[in-house]
């Protein structure tokens, strides 16, 4: 069977395969572009980036306010965002071509961008178990056109590494808890891959972890069972993949254009998105544990 067929009998299975519905709680609304969800444990609160303007919400007891204005120095616009093991909130700001940090309501640069030069358009953050950073960095939308990066920043040695290349639109990624791999979701081919995550830092053994036609696959994150939960922008889904490969539910986002996914509340049992179809940021409770990124 050619590659093109069961691209075809993907995307139908896709279409078909029930949907789960789920209650959803919008806490919080007239954002502008949503995305880069990130939980502070510590606070018990929710970051959130605003793609299409200058600011940073913040969402405490399902109400939202601003934690940060945009100053043009040391922060324009950002997309995905974490909270890392020292407290800082760490972004990939787009604007400035870098990753910045946050904290107090203050921003700076932390990483300037890589050869020399500043980076084209950092857009998703995850710390791995050592406590140090990959970050996606695509840059022009085409398939055609594999011009995106990984980044690997080691805090010990200080060191920032180029680990992926030749991708086209690296977008959300995180590290299973399962396996140790590095998923990444490439959009604009609609499928995620996966790497082995080696010793130092570095990546190897590429493979497509899976296909999803119709939509853009866009930020993930896992919970404690390694179960992957995918936003799929333009299909209005939410996927839940086992570690294996094997599309567990298909939930219904409440709009068409799911962002990105973030996993918070006290115990971990609430289930974050951010949807720019509405430009909100809602919530479901599950029964299972998630992990933050």
């Amino acid at each position: 069977m050619n590659s093109f067929i069961t691209y075809i009998l993907t995307g139908f299975f896709l279409l078909t395969q029930s949907v789960t519905t789920v209650e959803w709680t919008k806490v919080s609304e007239g954002n502008k572009f949503p995305e880069g969800p990130a939980w502070n444990s510590s606070k018990n609160e929710l970051y959130v980036s605003n793609c299409y303007a200058n600011w940073i919400t913040r969402i405490k007891d399902d109400k939202a306010d601003t934690l940060l204005l945009a100053d043009s120095i040391n922060y324009i616009a950002t997309n995905g965002m974490t909270v890392g093991p020292d407290g800082y909130l760490y972004a990939c700001d787009f604007g400035l071509g870098a990753i910045i940090r946050i904290k107090d309501g203050k921003a700076e640069k932390f990483i300037p961008g890589y050869g020399g030069e500043r980076l084209h358009k950092p857009n998703d953050i995850t710390f791995d178990k050592n406590g140090n950073l990959y970050f996606s960095e695509p840059n022009s939308y085409d398939k055609n056109i594999p011009d995106g990066r990984v980044f690997f920043y080691n805090f010990k040695t200080k060191q920032l590494i180029k680990v992926a290349d030749s991708i086209t639109f690296p977008n959300g990624l995180g590290i299973s808890p399962v396996d140790g791999r590095l998923y990444l979701s490439e959009s604009v081919q609609s499928r995620v891959l996966s790497f082995r995550v080696n010793e130092d830092g570095t990546l190897s053994d590429k493979r497509v972890f899976i296909e999803l036609p119709g939509g853009d696959p866009d930020g993930m994150n896992f919970d404690e069972m390694g179960n992957m939960f995918l936003a799929h922008f333009g299909s209005g889904t939410i996927f839940v993949i086992a570690p294996e490969g094997q599309i567990l539910k298909r939930i219904k986002a409440p709009g068409m254009k799911p962002s990105n996914v973030e996993f918070g509340g006290p115990n971990g049992e609430y289930l974050f998105i951010t949807e720019d179809e509405t430009n909100s940021v809602y919530r479901t409770e599950l029964s299972q544990i998630g992990l933050n990124k």
